[in-house]
């Protein structure tokens, strides 16, 4: 669990600066004036030469990797309520990367997130201790009995 966990912070990282640097790379765009063709082709050159939309999709990228093995070693009901736990990052990469006034309101939401992400690691930790239980009752009730 500590090698899934350490992957899980990592790439919590990871994707929460991805998501800061596509924010503020979609906010450099000129939004659509028209709906042409010429209009479309435009945002789509303007957004392939953006520096930082380009960088936010490679780490957005990573982070879908790291979310793949994640998947593919434990439960999706552990995994996935725990990478709520980028909303912590992510709303630091916004206060310090984008500079946005983040208000009390909403770091009371992203602690309670936080308290529902801990929840999940901890039931994890009882489904854990629950099957050692059941495989030492297993070992003793395969013992052969003494005469």
């Amino acid at each position: 669990m500590t090698k899934i966990f350490i992957i899980l912070v990592v790439a919590a990282i990871i994707e929460s600066v991805g998501v800061a640097f596509l924010s503020g790379g979609l906010k450099e765009l000129h939004g659509i004036k028209t709906v042409s063709v010429g209009e479309i082709g435009r945002i789509i050159v303007e957004g392939a030469t953006n520096g930082k939309l380009l960088f936010g999709i490679l780490l957005e990228a990573i982070f879908f990797g790291a979310l793949c093995y994640m998947l593919s070693q434990k439960d999706v009901s552990l995994i996935w309520p725990l990478t709520s736990m980028g909303f912590i990052v992510t709303t630091l990469a916004a206060r310090f990367i984008l500079h946005e006034n983040v208000s009390a309101i909403r770091w009371g939401g992203v602690i309670l997130i936080a308290i529902g992400a801990l929840l999940t690691s901890y039931s994890e930790h009882e489904k854990d201790q629950a099957a050692k239980a059941e495989a030492g009752t297993t070992k003793t009730s395969q013992l052969p009995a003494q005469q």
